[in-house]
């Protein structure tokens, strides 16, 4: 009884001894509660997402179509098909213009009725109907007000927002990836072959980009594929010099070199140990490089050098805006909205750039 006793009454002198140990936080876990301390950073991340999400429903939140109907008791869903005029008792076997008062009036008279977006016009849409000559100042009718062709500036700033984001996301995706191999070939196997990859891209780089811009837009069509190449072939290299130092330096660590020793292969010792501990500067770099790349579209097609004029393109309207300077709304509008998107932007990578600082505690 005794000996019991006594086992008991050591168990509780080493209960009180060892004090309440905290479950161990993994790294990912702790670079999220750092980023999450930045308030400007977090709030920044939040706004973006929410506007990006609002861009992808662009179609249901700006359109000129119904995004359901019922006429004559038969229901219709002009959103996702289109229907001739005739459907709703027109004349004219031509797809159906749902701004025309005849077709408004239609849809008022009894049984009748329709479901339009928040704002009525698509980024193309030219209201034939208007009241006010073109550009028109911002109305009830037209939020932000038209451009010169009498297109709604909302409806365009909707989409060629959504626009820039994949365009930058795309770009982003594939600097990354080309960054992420050259550099990781250069930084790990180092002597030649760097030497050799550090004199291709000091050639490749001095190429003058803007030029060959110039060159393939005055003999390809436009197209947001041709821009993404040839600003792909450009804006993997300055990626690129990051992941090599990093690999430069973590490849003589010992964990590399135990690595080696248990006979595991150079792809797997770059893929499972050297990479993870080498994405640091990638993922500070991502939301700078997508900034970046925005901004290079915006310029392009300020300069008619980007994506075809029926894409819309917050480069477009900027143009649109110093050619009607009376038009005050057009480039107020447009630069607004630029500047937001590169501000949250900056604030998400400098919380990131706090976050993976190791000097800094969760």
């Amino acid at each position: 009884m005794s000996t019991v006793t006594t086992h008991a009454s050591n168990e509780d002198v080493t209960a009180r001894a060892i004090p309440d140990l905290k479950p161990s936080i993994s790294p990912w876990r702790r670079i999220w509660l750092r980023f999450r301390q930045n308030r400007r950073g977090y709030v920044s991340l939040i706004l973006f997402a929410v506007l990006f999400a609002l861009s992808l429903m662009a179609e249901v939140i700006s359109n000129d179509r119904p995004l359901l109907a019922r006429y004559n008791g038969q229901m219709y869903f002009p959103i996702v098909k289109t229907y001739s005029e005739q459907a709703f008792g027109g004349d004219f076997a031509s797809p159906a213009d749902y701004l025309d008062p005849f077709i408004q009036d239609q849809f008022r008279k009894p049984g009748n009725w329709a479901v339009y977006p928040i704002n009525h016009y698509r980024y193309d849409t030219l209201n034939y109907f208007a009241k006010s000559p073109n550009p028109a100042p911002p109305s009830s009718e037209n939020w932000l007000g038209t451009d010169d062709r009498g297109r709604d500036v909302f409806a365009r700033l909707l989409y060629g927002f959504r626009v820039s984001v994949l365009f930058g996301l795309a770009l982003t995706i594939t600097g990354v990836i080309l960054g992420l191999i050259t550099g990781a070939i250069q930084g790990y196997f180092a002597g030649r072959t760097d030497l050799f990859f550090q004199r291709f891209m000091e050639i490749w780089g001095s190429m003058p980009e803007l030029y060959l811009l110039i060159i393939f837009s005055s003999i390809f069509e436009p197209s947001i594929g041709l821009l993404l190449v040839l600003l792909s072939l450009f804006g993997w290299m300055g990626l690129s010099d990051y992941v090599r130092a990093d690999f430069l330096r973590n490849r003589n660590l010992e964990y590399v070199q135990a690595a080696r020793a248990l006979g595991l292969s150079n792809r797997q010792i770059i893929w499972r140990h050297v990479l993870p501990n080498s994405l640091t500067p990638v993922v500070t770099f991502l939301p700078f490089r997508m900034s970046g790349a925005i901004l290079a579209l915006t310029s392009l097609d300020f300069l008619g050098l980007g994506v075809p004029p029926s894409t819309p393109s917050l480069g477009e309207l900027l143009a649109q805006g110093k050619n009607n300077l009376d038009a005050w709304w057009i480039a107020l509008s447009t630069f607004g909205v630029l500047t937001v998107t590169l501000l949250l932007l900056t604030n998400i990578g400098d919380a990131l750039r706090n976050a993976l600082d190791v000097r800094r505690k969760a």
